[in-house]
């Protein structure tokens, strides 16, 4: 584990450390001031290199690293905080991104938990609206831009309302010849990971991953509760709850949706963001139509809900008697 940087330590001759904001095996993150651009705050991500492991698989991944920052450096997206900088300090480089005030979602949904609470389907479709589009954007890349650990608390929404996906620490550049290449190894969280990525880098990860990890966050934040692990679902089918059978207010459309995307098998999720987005949206966009009502289900959502099933044969058998009745008299 590294030592982390003190309050006031100044790297780069630029940046002054403020307060850790986040901590892991590999580095920490901090807030830090931008002393050329007064007022500015902004979030260095760090990555330690270990210093044990061989001089060539150390540069390896120090190349990887600057690799990737150069590609991040250039993303543009309203709901991506802006890599501005990358440098390295002896074993260590560094990430230089907008910091992102706010709070982030896994907080918003505990609070509601708490109050036994569910959070609002509509303001959380909003939200999905929002990073839909970020992963839109990251995948249409050239290469794609595979971010595999999308989870609530990656998620940040700032006072605005605008939802940003703030941690790029396990991003995967996906190459031509479907080799990738990783900033930062791992596996992302459990309940938010497909089984392809219990591999590690040796798993073959693409755009379908993170729209499972879409998928089980949305269930997540919509249920109270931590989806159960792709690979516990693998060995005993039928382990998970359905969404609605928590939330009985949840549309049936959003509930196939989240199950589709959380399919333990690639071929069988949406194959594209874009076509996740369709099944879980439609033509609504929440974002520039925040009162406009949300999407219709489909007739498959309708005859695949048990519920739906039983008001549609009661609706039949009212309209039955009805017409039974109009034709006595």
């Amino acid at each position: 584990m590294p030592v982390p940087h003190h309050t006031g330590d100044i790297l780069k001759e630029r940046y002054k450390i403020n307060r850790i904001i986040g901590q892991g095996g590999m580095g920490s993150v901090y807030l830090a001031d931008d002393l050329r651009l007064d007022g500015r705050l902004c979030a260095l991500k760090e990555v330690f290199h270990d210093p044990q492991i061989s001089e060539t698989l150390r540069q390896q991944s120090r190349d990887q690293f600057m690799r990737e920052a150069t590609v991040l450096a250039r993303l543009d997206h309203p709901n991506l905080p802006k890599v501005s900088d990358f440098f390295a300090i002896e074993e260590r480089d560094y990430l230089v991104m907008d910091f992102v005030p706010g709070r982030d979602l896994s907080v918003l949904m505990t609070e509601a938990r708490l109050k036994k609470e569910f959070l609002d389907e509509r303001e959380v479709l909003t939200w999905a609206a929002q990073l839909a589009d970020a992963l839109i954007y990251l995948h249409g890349q050239e290469p794609p831009i595979v971010h595999r650990d999308i989870k609530p608390s990656n998620l940040k929404l700032t006072p605005a309302g605008v939802v940003k996906l703030v941690d790029f620490g396990l991003v995967k550049i996906l190459a031509s010849d479907e080799i990738t290449i990783t900033v930062v190894q791992g596996r992302g969280t459990a309940a938010y990971t497909p089984l392809e990525q219990y591999g590690g880098d040796a798993g073959h990860t693409d755009v379908r991953s993170d729209v499972f990890s879409f998928g089980a966050t949305l269930y997540h934040m919509l249920t109270n509760q931590s989806p159960r692990e792709a690979r516990d679902r693998f060995l005993q089918p039928g382990l998970l709850v359905l969404p609605r059978d928590i939330n009985t207010s949840l549309s049936p459309r959003t509930e196939r949706a989240i199950l589709w995307a959380m399919s333990l098998h690639p071929e069988e999720r949406p194959q594209s963001m874009e076509t996740f987005r369709q099944a879980l949206l439609g033509d609504w966009n929440p974002v520039n139509q925040p009162k406009s009502p949300m999407p219709a289900p489909t007739l498959i959502d309708l005859l695949a809900s048990p519920f739906e099933r039983r008001l549609i044969w009661i609706s039949l058998g009212l309209l039955f008697v009805s017409l039974i009745a109009t034709l006595w008299q």
